[in-house]
């Protein structure tokens, strides 16, 4: 009986344990958001982190920034929500600091309000300080929109919200993207757009059964279960491979024409109309240099 009791209790000290780690918040360096905001380049970096396409449905009728349409994942469909300063629908009473603990970390205003990761923070979490405070500008200033998005289409277990801390401490792991001193800067600031703001790499790489990128395969394409679905390869490489050039992937990421002449369809397509297209040529130059030259 006794042998039962110490087991018994190993086993609630080792429970205690796991739920004290799982449950712990993950969260990223602090961010100085006491930095003077630029909204006007904070809405250029809207359409560089593909807010518009994401956010939008433009057959819902409800408006940019009002919510996109349904992304449908092994996991469910998630409902891209209102982004725009309505303080009911949107996010107009966030402050800069839920703001910032969403792109950063994930953390929804309130207690343990953990945000799925089909909203890439695992790459907004890359974004300097001033971007985030400069995006935050932006969006309190759009035409506010007071209707919902529809809610996450997710069963159980996915639909607790609380699971998603142990999700964090298992596959999240928030910071800043550090520059390559032996590189350029057109290089480095390449790298912080395909990684941060622009987040080429939450769709263009696989990601593991629970959803999870995959950063030893970064670029690699998948055959499914990214918010993208079914996306290509962009390594240099595969980019190689498929005949692009410096010119051609900065004149395909502006115009959506391929160097075979095809056209991108489907969510690039709409990523090419609602944001590379917008980019700067310096943006773009940048992005390609460092795709082209990733090794």
């Amino acid at each position: 009986m006794r042998r039962w009791v110490w087991l018994l209790i190993v086993v609630v000290v080792v429970g205690i344990g796991v739920a004290g780690f799982m449950l712990k918040p993950v969260r990223g360096p602090a961010r100085d958001l006491n930095l003077a905001a630029n909204a006007e380049h904070g809405a250029y970096l809207i359409r560089v982190g593909g807010c518009i396409a994401c956010h939008t449905d433009s057959d819902s009728g409800r408006g940019e920034l009002a919510g996109g349409a349904g992304l449908k994942t092994p996991f469910g469909t998630f409902y891209p929500p209102n982004i725009t300063p309505d303080p009911n629908a949107g996010i107009g009473d966030w402050t800069l600091a839920e703001f910032s603990a969403a792109m950063s970390d994930g953390e929804g205003p309130g207690f343990m309000q953990h945000l799925y990761p089909s909203f890439p923070y695992d790459s907004y979490t890359f974004l300097s300080d001033q971007d985030v405070v400069d995006l935050y500008a932006a969006l309190m200033v759009v035409a506010p929109v007071a209707e919902a998005a529809p809610a996450h289409e997710v069963s159980f277990p996915f639909n607790i919200r609380l699971s998603l801390a142990g999700w964090k401490n298992l596959f999240f792991s928030p910071g800043r993207l550090e520059a390559d001193s032996e590189r350029s800067d057109r290089w480095n600031r390449g790298k912080y757009l395909a990684w941060g703001p622009g987040h080429c790499v939450a769709c263009h790489t696989p990601r593991n059964a629970f959803g999870a990128r995959q950063d030893g395969q970064a670029f690699e394409g998948s055959d499914g279960g990214t918010p993208a679905g079914r996306v290509p390869a962009i390594t240099t490489a595969a980019l190689e491979e498929k005949g692009y050039d410096h010119f051609g992937l900065v004149d395909t990421l502006s115009s959506g024409f391929t160097p075979e002449f095809d056209v991108l369809g489907r969510e690039m397509g709409a990523v090419v109309a609602d944001s590379t297209s917008h980019w700067t040529e310096e943006d773009l130059d940048a992005v390609a240099a460092y795709l082209l030259d990733m090794d």
